[in-house]
């Protein structure tokens, strides 16, 4: 059986993506990875709503789509009201096998990369500030959900369960929400902020008072 060229790429559109979404599928060698090439089909099809990630790794495939900011709703609700179209969510996944640390059988692992820009609200001078977001992270994937909940206390890696099948869209929403500033504000504000409110007359009362405490004092008794 012939192999596929490691550097061949297939663009398919899969009729489960997200709309507007292209992605883009790769067979062929995986750097560090356990996997044999894998021979690319363009009938091929991985599925990121329900991924299968174990087969996904063994493959060594990789899948990268352009997504519209308000598919992903949880995000696209944290945005401030902006002018021009929303901006949209570049990501790309990559599945890798990897031998165990303790010699078992090898490990599942997945690569998720992502960036994009969200008009926040700045908490200083209350203008949009448009923000950027980047998540780049590497997934264990045990057997299930029970599995990961036994090791998560004794590991330093982030784990999932590779049943049920996860949705590349939740767990890439997840990390994109993580990324969001506690306090969004631009490094130098484009408007002159005041750094305080003051009211004249109550300025006026509390300087009275401060050069003459007992006068106070005095007119509070009559």
């Amino acid at each position: 059986m012939q192999l596929a060229d490691p550097v061949e790429a297939v663009v398919v559109h899969e009729p489960y993506a997200l709309k507007g979404a292209r992605t883009v599928l790769r067979g062929g060698y995986s750097r560090n990875t356990m996997s044999l090439p894998s021979k690319t089909n363009p009938k091929t099809a991985w599925n990121p709503d329900r991924l299968d990630v174990r087969a996904f790794a063994l493959a060594g495939a990789r899948l990268e789509a352009e997504v519209p900011l308000p598919a992903f709703e949880r995000l696209y609700a944290e945005a401030a009201p902006a002018d021009g179209a929303p901006a949209s969510v570049h990501w790309q996944a990559q599945g890798e096998m990897r031998p165990a640390a303790s010699g078992g059988a090898p490990a599942v692992w997945l690569h998720l990369e992502a960036d994009t820009h969200v008009p926040l609200t700045c908490q200083r001078c209350l203008g949009v500030v448009d923000t950027g977001l980047t998540v780049d992270r590497w997934f264990r994937f045990v057997a299930d959900e029970a599995a990961a909940a036994a090791e998560d206390d004794d590991c330093e890696e982030d784990l999932l369960a590779l049943e049920p099948r996860p949705r590349l869209h939740d767990v890439l929403e997840d990390e994109l929400l993580m990324e969001l500033p506690l306090v969004p504000m631009h490094e130098v504000c484009p408007v002159q902020v005041p750094m305080q409110a003051t009211d004249p007359e109550v300025d006026a009362g509390d300087t009275e008072v401060r050069k003459n405490p007992f006068a106070a004092l005095a007119r509070l008794k009559k």
